[in-house]
């Protein structure tokens, strides 16, 4: 399999891997969705596209163009989960609220009908900004292991690292 495709499939399963142990260091209890849960620490999103980048970098050098395209698709994957997705989750946590709010208000006025959602809103689905800077470090770290953990004879030479093509 293609050496960069592992190397970022490597990064989003450690950082989820990660997820497991931390939330109960926070809770103090197991949360076994947290494997597969969006959102917490440390972002698995930032953790594979700077896992990626950081191999390229390595492997390619920083002035070719396949470091430039993973290094804008990671930071586009960043701002996402930072921004949007974040404040989708933020936005959730109002609704769910609100709905809760209208049943107690439906229980108290016999003649207001509510039907009760089923499910709530999904509320952690971005991260906060330090979840993705330790996603992103974890990432880098991962990355710089994978080229190095490949044989001298594969590793782009270090004296080219910065030449151009």
């Amino acid at each position: 399999m293609n050496k960069g495709i592992t190397t970022g499939l490597t990064g989003i399963l450690v950082a989820q891997g990660l997820k497991l142990p931390l939330t109960y260091m926070r809770t103090g209890k197991w949360n076994w969705s947290a494997l597969v849960q969006t959102g917490g620490m440390p972002s698995s999103h930032s953790a594979g596209v700077a896992s990626l980048a950081s191999y390229v970098a390595l492997k390619k050098g920083v002035r070719a163009v396949d470091f430039a395209i993973s290094t804008i698709f990671g930071l586009i994957v960043m701002y996402d989960a930072m921004g949007i997705r974040r404040h989708a989750g933020e936005m959730a946590v109002e609704l769910n609220q609100l709905d809760e709010s209208v049943e107690r208000l439906a229980d108290q006025h016999p003649g207001i009908y509510h039907e009760r959602k089923e499910k709530a809103l999904k509320e952690q689905l971005g991260h906060m900004p330090e979840e993705v800077a330790a996603g992103a470090l974890l990432g880098t770290v991962i990355g710089i292991a994978s080229y190095l953990l490949e044989p001298k004879k594969k590793r782009f030479a270090a004296s080219r690292w910065l030449s151009p093509r």
